[in-house]
């Protein structure tokens, strides 16, 4: 099992950025090698003929649904030290993954969806909205997403409503058009990745890049929250798992017996928070 580090101290400026507009960008939080493989481990899946998770919509759109079950590649994603310290600050320790969603957007017509009848903006969790109201849905998940193909002005970047998780209805859109005033495409590079939580408008732009734009998009949440994804018993009893990434995949309020132990599925984030944030930097 690998030795963990303490946790690196949160960028107060992400931070801010993330209470003030709902979503935040942090800086090269992957590097290029290894974007270079979880692409790679992408495109194998893509091209495979699994359905296991499969996710298919309109316009083309092809992806999985707990690929972290499907390919040991994507793992190095899951606790990410440039990533892992801003989501438990932003939420708490008492958090698991509740999807690993790997997207891929064609390129080009035909166009089903961003267009006026379906502008395509959207809450995520939807059923939290229609069960508690609008107004008082909570900030109860966040979304680290990455974009492991070529990132050019025409990709079909996933497109933001700044401070949008504080409105208490859906923002307008004006007749005729499939943006909301206001709504901007974050600036980034392809080792960076993007923030934001579930009542954060957002939207997948119109990729007309001539290529596939591929994103895996990690969701974070609390613990009593259900998991989008299929169960991963089988990876979270993998002895070269580190204590916090088998919490994140669904560690149990157990003892060795079986019999309850409750918050004990959160004690490995818990208690590497505890240690104090390292002084350096990646």
């Amino acid at each position: 099992m690998s030795t963990l580090l303490p946790p690196v101290a949160p960028d107060a400026g992400t931070l801010d950025a993330f209470e003030r507009d709902g979503y935040a960008i942090v800086r090269d939080a992957i590097t290029p090698e290894l974007r270079d493989r979880l692409l790679t481990a992408a495109e194998r899946l893509l091209a495979s003929d699994i359905t296991q998770g499969r996710d298919q919509g309109g316009d083309g759109k092809d992806g999985f649904r707990g690929c972290l079950n499907l390919d040991r590649a994507f793992l190095p994603l899951l606790a990410n030290a440039a990533v892992l310290p801003t989501v438990v600050q932003l939420l708490s320790p008492n958090i698991h993954l509740l999807s690993a969603h790997l997207i891929a957007l064609p390129s080009g017509p035909p166009r089903t969806i961003r267009v006026p009848e379906r502008h395509g903006w959207h809450r995520d969790m939807y059923g939290v909205t229609a069960d508690l109201g609008f107004p008082h849905t909570p900030r109860m998940a966040i979304k680290a997403a990455h974009y492991l193909t070529p990132l050019t002005p025409n990709c079909g970047l996933t497109m933001f409503l700044p401070g949008s998780h504080r409105l208490t209805e859906e923002p307008v859109i004006p007749a005729g058009t499939i943006d909301p005033p206001g709504a901007v495409t974050p600036d980034i590079t392809g080792t960076d990745t993007v923030l934001f939580e579930n009542r954060t408008w957002h939207t997948g732009g119109i990729n007309l890049s001539g290529h596939p734009r591929i994103a895996l998009m990690l969701q974070y949440g609390y613990r009593w929250l259900h998991p989008v994804d299929d169960p991963a018993t089988d990876l979270r009893n993998d002895s070269a798992l580190t204590v916090i990434e088998q919490q994140l995949l669904g560690l149990p309020d157990r003892h060795p017996d079986g019999s309850l132990a409750k918050g004990s599925g959160a004690a490995p984030i818990r208690s590497w928070w505890k240690t104090g944030p390292a002084t350096s930097v990646r």
